[in-house]
């Protein structure tokens, strides 16, 4: 016989398995279609589920929207703290958070299209998310810790700020996948070709290097 905690148990994963459905089914709904052409109906199709059960977890659209914003941010929060930055040299600490990000950004393209969709909003949804620093803080904090280190070794530029850093990092990241078709056409280089990958990921790594590094 099954005791309460057991069955309690499973009914809380079996809850967790069903928010983390509708968060990753509305992600691609959201990120295909935008906040205003995603629907309710059709997230429910996909994911066997109702509007009401949507409701139940996230309260209505705009509540799931946003969810679905959070979660996507701390993804790839959880992927830059992989970055075991005390096992690293600064210069090679800062090469992998680089790396990782140009990663992410290349095999998440939901992701961008969503911050994309997000921006042309201006960050309406985002904004009303009581979140803020636990989305930024841990990017940031990654990045101040590899500097300050970097400082104190005495091979990175004491005027480097960690928000200049990210913006370096990530503007490239995000720009290589977000306006890949429209570059292609218009200077017939195609940023996310496989061919020009490793080129570019180098040539990100290196410019971000030789950013903290210039005297």
């Amino acid at each position: 016989m099954s005791t309460a905690s057991e069955v309690g148990g499973r009914r809380g994963a079996r809850g967790g398995d069903v928010r983390g459905n509708i968060l990753t089914v509305a992600m691609s709904e959201f990120a295909a279609k935008g906040f205003a052409g995603a629907r309710m109906d059709d997230i429910a199709l996909q994911t066997k589920t109702t509007k009401k059960m949507i409701y139940y977890y996230f309260g209505d659209k705009q509540g799931l929207y946003r969810s679905v914003l959070e979660n996507a941010i701390v993804s790839i929060r959880a992927e830059e703290q992989r970055v075991h930055v005390d096992e690293l040299d600064p210069v090679d600490a800062l090469r992998r958070v680089v790396e990782l990000t140009f990663d992410y950004h290349e095999r998440n393209p939901d992701f961008v299209r969503l911050m994309a969709s997000e921006n042309t909003l201006k960050a309406f949804h985002l904004a009303q998310s009581g979140e803020r620093s636990e989305l930024a803080g841990p990017a940031l904090d990654l990045l101040a810790d590899i500097l300050r280190r970097g400082r104190e070794a005495g091979v990175f530029n004491a005027t480097v700020d960690a928000v200049d850093l990210h913006f370096t990092i990530t503007s490239f990241s995000f720009f290589r996948v977000s306006n890949q078709y429209t570059f292609d056409w218009l200077f017939q280089f195609d940023p996310v070709a496989p061919e020009n990958r490793e080129r570019l990921r180098k040539m990100l790594t290196d410019m971000v290097i030789g950013y903290v590094t210039l005297v």
